[in-house]
């Protein structure tokens, strides 16, 4: 269906492909990974046409239809978030949005009399429309927008009013009821709620059409894909099975090709050596130039490309009082809505809470009062002794300097410490070589968390309070984040839609808002988040599994 053949692509000096080659068929799910920067979003781009290779082909037939999710979201306004929904359902958006400027177009006194013209082709609109399945649109467009985590009275309301991430939402419900033959999706995960993931999940898996997605989600990963190809080092390799088996299998062959190595190494030394031992003799001269001859022709076997990661110790935080946080009556209302309504929590040392809940149920809300950013209506919040508090949210991003680089940043905050220290941290957190030079306003929002999570971790406090710290992060950063903060010995209060965190790192459950919306009582689940999941029969409040 679209195949890439013997392509070639390079920015200046890096080199993102080399005779590289692969193919996307019809009903294949495939996982799109790799480091950052290694092509991926430019493999997207180039079945798009927003791109072209140096060298080789890109072939798309030209009746196929395609969807592209991406990161960068254009402006949206002057709608409400349905019809902006709708826009991407092909020729029935189309003629849907057409059939609601005639009829405003018919009751307009101005123009009528162009009204035979406008009857004429709203029937016409109207026929078209009909047989295409049009008047299913808008409850499949609400259907989906559900999905995504929007309620009614955002869904007719404006468009424009949305944030920036609810917006990302929109233009994904666009893509997904434009139903394409081949839907390409660019970190589809970095904006929804644990919710919103298993449903988009579910509906992926209803999709007919194939899918070539990148995701830092494991999980996601694993439940939606039955293939990856890996970009690196210029080249597509391709596993069949979902990421948990890519892993397997990329360190078996990883294996076997440094066996290889070593095999073909010793073989070259043992002819190496037979050729300087009899180089001078005339009676094994023939012997000596067939050998060399032979060594010439042989494909030298290469070590396999090792990602990079740095382990980093990180040390042991100042032991903290039993009781580290005590919320008595704690209510909290935003206007007319009431948000918390005396609530009671008793957060132990050691224990690892991770909260739950709906959107609107007050997960951030809960984390910013306890850290102390915002002040509870009535009740109160009692902290333990000796506790240092680390609390990381989006926000925590601003606090960088831009006009700093990665270093200098690290080197201010940081004055006592060795150069070496600060560079083994900056390792760890995937900053290697010369990105300590990068300075802070060219980062990225994943490098931005990377560097506020290695500096809150360097000297780290007795009790993180996380806001969805793995957002932008990639699987390999998260993996080091999960390990390191599977050895931190301290107190946790932690929001978060990536299930493998939850998983590795929870021994207690707070579900803001039970099972029947955000005024039901909040549940506490004393056990993990995998013990949770056994007793409630699901993976987040009112998805069932």
């Amino acid at each position: 269906m679209i195949s890439f053949s013997k392509i070639s692509k390079q920015y200046g000096r890096q080199v993102l492909f080399v005779d590289a080659s692969f193919q996307l068929n019809p009903g294949d799910r495939v996982g799109l990974v790799g480091p950052n920067g290694s092509g991926k979003t430019t493999l997207f781009r180039m079945i798009v046409g927003e791109e072209t290779p140096d060298e080789g082909e890109v072939s798309v037939p030209k009746r196929l239809t395609i969807g592209y999710f991406r990161q960068d979201v254009e402006e949206m306004t002057g709608r409400s978030v349905l019809d902006e929904a709708i826009l991407g359902s092909g020729r029935a958006g189309d003629l849907h949005h057409e059939l609601e400027q005639l009829q405003h177009a018919m009751c307009d006194p101005a123009q009528a009399d162009d009204m035979d013209r406008i009857l004429a082709r709203f029937g016409e609109v109207q026929e078209e429309y009909e047989h295409l399945g049009g008047y299913a649109l808008e409850a499949q467009a609400r259907e989906v927008l559900h999905g995504l985590g929007f309620e009614d009275d955002r869904i007719d309301g404006d468009v424009g009013e949305l944030s920036g991430g609810w917006k990302m939402r929109v233009a994904m419900a666009r893509v997904l009821l434009g139903r394409p033959e081949a839907l390409l999706m660019d970190e589809p995960t970095n904006h929804l709620d644990i919710e919103s993931i298993i449903w988009l999940e579910d509906f992926l898996k209803s999709l007919p059409g194939a899918l070539l997605m990148t995701s830092h989600d494991r999980e996601f990963m694993n439940r939606t894909v039955t293939r990856i190809a890996e970009i690196d080092g210029g080249d597509i390799t391709t596993y069949s099975g979902n990421y948990d088996f890519y892993e397997r299998e990329r360190a078996i062959r990883e294996a076997n090709r440094e066996a290889a190595y070593v095999r073909q190494q010793a073989m070259l030394a043992k002819e190496q050596r037979f050729i300087e031992r009899f180089a001078a003799h005339a009676a094994k001269a023939a012997q000596v130039q067939s050998r060399v001859k032979a060594l010439e022709k042989i494909d030298k076997i290469e070590l396999p490309k090792k990602r990079r990661v740095v382990k980093f110790e990180f040390r042991t935080p100042a032991r903290s009082g039993e009781q580290v946080a005590v919320l008595e009556a704690v209510t909290k209302r935003y206007g007319r809505r009431t948000v918390h309504d005396r609530l009671d929590l008793t957060i132990r040392r050691g224990e690892r809470w991770c909260v739950m809940g709906k959107n609107g149920a007050g997960k951030s809300t809960l984390l910013k009062m306890v850290a102390g950013q915002v002040a509870p209506d009535g009740g109160r919040i009692r902290l333990g002794a000796s506790l240092q508090m680390g609390y990381f949210a989006q926000q925590s991003l601003d606090l960088l300097d831009p006009s700093l680089t990665i270093e200098q940043q690290l080197r201010k905050d940081f004055p006592d410490e060795s150069i070496g220290a600060l560079r083994n941290l900056a390792g760890a957190f995937q900053f290697s070589g010369d990105d300590i030079d990068k300075k802070i306003r060219a980062l990225s929002g994943g490098e931005k968390t990377r560097l506020v999570m290695a500096r809150m971790l360097l000297n780290p406090p007795n009790f993180l309070v996380l806001d969805e710290p793995t957002n932008h992060l990639d699987l390999w950063t998260k993996e080091m984040l999960l390990e390191a903060l599977h050895d931190f010995d301290g107190t946790m209060l932690f929001v978060s839609h990536d299930r493998a965190f939850l998983r590795g790192l929870s021994n207690r459950v707070l579900e803001l808002g039970g099972e029947s919306g955000t005024e039901a009582q909040p549940h506490v689940y004393p056990g993990s988040y995998v013990e949770y999941i056994e007793r409630t029969g699901h993976e987040a409040p009112g998805v069932h599994r």
